[in-house]
């Protein structure tokens, strides 16, 4: 197939070109690099030694899309662009709403103008916001507490709601719970700007001294170790699931939407032990309060992914804290050259 992938330069997006291409599809990158690094993809090329196209280009620009549209001819689109920290996005909310919902919708506008309609979309948990029940299910109720997970879910709703027009769109949305680890080459994972937002990047900054302690967010949860529980799933068997998505793109006119994770919870605790094992460093901590917002456990019932998609986690957190310790020794700077593809 011919995919066009936007946000491809991305933490989750350039794992999964990895996967694309050794599948043999062939890859049309957009990416505004406004949080990420060319470099990613010019290190995907190394790894899987196949081309990729890549575009530096917003996707709120019009002209340019439909541009590449033009010159594509693509078989569906692998959706990632958009912002993504959810703190960031309390404080510059309108700026969210405004990027993530207008690049969304100039996206499907031209896709229908060219008759693209097989469409995977980079959802998130976050869209079911504080869970009554676990694990959680794809029927759970959908109520994000802030407005990253708003954005999310309002894009699920109008991906839903074009879904049942009867214009033959095929369309999946893939809830992430947590991404961690690396790709197992040690050339590609994530490289926040700034302060980490996730535990795993933060983690690894401490280990290598390039932070002074990690802060642990409360220790009186009602959990085995009084840390938070998360469903953390390795980003490679994450980009895994949108390869077993694409396969599945034949369902005209019906919304699917499935949970991605491991259907398992780690606590902080645990993945600081485990990271320490991995690393041989210690992990300095301190424990500070609850943040506000913030849960005691959260994980998902994956049992529909793998009855429907044929796809389940494969890796450990053990995997993920080789691996991501792996790229973190590596590249201490993350990707520190620009790079041109």
């Amino acid at each position: 197939m011919n995919i066009l992938v936007t946000g491809g330069a991305g933490y989750i997006g350039s794992h999964t070109l990895v996967e694309l291409l050794q599948a043999d599809h062939a890859v049309t990158v957009v990416d505004n690099l406004s949080n990420s690094n060319a470099e990613s993809l010019r290190r995907v090329e190394q790894i899987t030694q196949k081309d990729l196209t890549f575009h530096e280009a917003d996707l709120r620009d019009r002209n340019m899309l439909d541009a590449i549209f033009n010159t594509g001819n693509f078989d569906a689109v692998i959706h990632f662009a958009g912002l993504k920290a959810v703190g960031e996005s309390v404080t510059k909310a309108l700026h969210y709403y405004q990027n993530n919902l207008e690049s969304t919708l100039i996206l499907l506008e031209t896709m229908k103008q060219f008759d693209v309609k097989k469409l995977v979309f980079s959802s998130s948990a976050t869209v079911y916001g504080n869970p009554d029940s676990l694990p959680l299910t794809e029927i759970a109720p959908r109520r994000a507490t802030n407005p990253y997970g708003q954005t999310k879910l309002m894009i699920e709703q109008i991906l839903e709601d074009i879904s049942a027009t009867g214009e033959d769109w095929n369309i999946t949305s893939l809830r992430y719970f947590n991404p961690v680890g690396a790709h197992e080459s040690g050339l590609i994972g994530e490289d926040p700007n700034g302060l980490p937002n996730n535990l795993l990047p933060y983690v690894s900054q401490v280990a290598a001294g390039k932070l002074k302690r990690l802060q642990v967010f409360g220790n009186d949860y009602d959990t085995k170790d009084g840390t938070g529980l998360r469903d953390y799933i390795h980003v490679t068997d994450l980009a895994k699931a949108h390869l077993a998505a694409l396969r599945n793109l034949d369902h005209p006119n019906v919304y699917k939407a499935y949970n991605i994770g491991t259907g398992g919870s780690v606590s902080v605790l645990e993945m600081i032990n485990a990271f320490k094992n991995a690393s041989g460093k210690d992990i300095p901590y301190e424990v500070t309060a609850r943040r506000p917002g913030d849960i005691a456990s959260c994980y998902a019932d994956v049992s529909l992914a793998q009855k429907e998609l044929g796809w389940k986690s494969m890796l450990s957190i053990e995997d993920a804290c080789n691996s991501a310790w792996k790229w973190q020794s590596q590249n201490p700077q993350g990707f520190a050259i620009i790079g041109q593809i």
